[in-house]
C-alpha cells in the first residue's frame, strides 16, 4: 500500500483506469478515476503482464442478489473484493475515454476455464440504454455475445423495472438479474445462483469474471 500512495502522489492524480498502474503491482483493491468521474475502488487484476480493471464478478454461490433496479445496476453493487457490478455509468464512462478491450473468464466448473475477448468493448450513455458495443471475438468459449440468433451485442441493457429487450416478456425479470437482452439470452453472468453460457453450461457455470484494459488498437 504504501508503494501505491508513492505512485499515486507522484502522478498527483488517481489513474484513469488499473492498465496504469505497475503491472509488478499485485492483484486488489485500487482507487482510479476515469475522466469526467468521481474515484472510484475498483479490483485490479494482472494478465497477460498488464493491469486489468474488472467490471463484473459472480459465483455460482454469490450471496448477492442480482435482480435488482436499474438505479441499483447504474451505480454498482456487491463487494468489490468478491461478487459484484461496477457500474453502468461507470462503466460507460470507462470505456468511452479511449479505446478498451474486454475479457470474459468462465469457470465451466472449478478447473476448466475458458475465455472470451472482445478487442473493443464500450457501453453508450444512460439515455441510449447503456448499450453494449463489442468488437472482434477471440477464446475458448464459443462466441454467443455476437453471434447466433440470439444476440447481446448491440443490445440495450435491461432490468426488472426497464424492459428493453426484445422479448413479449420481461427477460430480466425471467433469467436472474440485469443484462443485454436480446430475446432472450444465449450468455447471461449476472444472475444468484445462475451463470449461463450456451453450449458451454445452462446456468451452473461455476463463476464469472468480466475485466476490460485499454485495446491495442483506435488509440489516441
Amino acid at each position: 500500500l504504501h508503494e501505491m500512495f508513492k505512485y499515486m502522489h507522484a502522478k498527483q492524480a488517481y489513474p484513469n483506469d488499473c492498465g496504469d498502474y505497475p503491472p509488478s503491482y499485485p492483484d486488489g483493491v485500487y482507487v482510479i478515476q476515469p475522466r469526467n468521474s468521481r474515484p472510484l475502488v475498483v479490483y485490479c487484476i494482472t494478465m497477460d503482464n498488464l493491469k486489468w480493471t474488472v467490471i463484473q464478478k459472480n459465483s455460482i454461490s454469490s450471496e448477492i442478489e442480482w435482480r435488482e433496479s436499474w438505479t441499483t445496476y447504474k451505480y454498482g453493487f456487491g463487494n468489490i473484493e468478491e461478487d459484484h457490478w461496477l457500474g453502468n455509468e461507470y462503466i460507460h464512462k470507462l470505456t468511452t475515454q479511449r479505446a478498451y478491450k474486454a475479457r470474459i473468464l468462465l469457470n465451466v466448473t472449478k478447473t476448466d476455464v475458458k475465455y472470451a475477448d472482445y478487442d473493443t468493448f464500450s457501453l453508450d450513455e444512460e439515455s441510449r440504454g447503456y448499450a453494449l458495443r463489442l468488437g472482434q471475438y477471440s477464446g475458448t468459449a464459443p462466441d454467443y455475445m455476437i453471434e447466433g440468433s440470439t444476440i447481446h451485442d448491440n443490445m440495450k441493457f435491461s432490468t426488472k423495472d426497464k424492459d428493453q429487450d426484445r422479448s413479449s416478456g420481461n427477460c430480466a425479470t425471467s433469467y436472474h438479474g440485469g443484462w443485454w437482452y436480446d430475446n432472450c439470452i444465449t450468455v447471461q453472468l449476472n444472475g444468484k445462483g445462475y451463470i449461463y453460457w450456451y453450449n458451454l453450461c445452462h446456468g451452473d457455470c461455476a463463476a464469472s469474471l468480466i475485466m476490460i484494459r485499454p485495446s491495442e488498437i483506435c488509440q489516441e
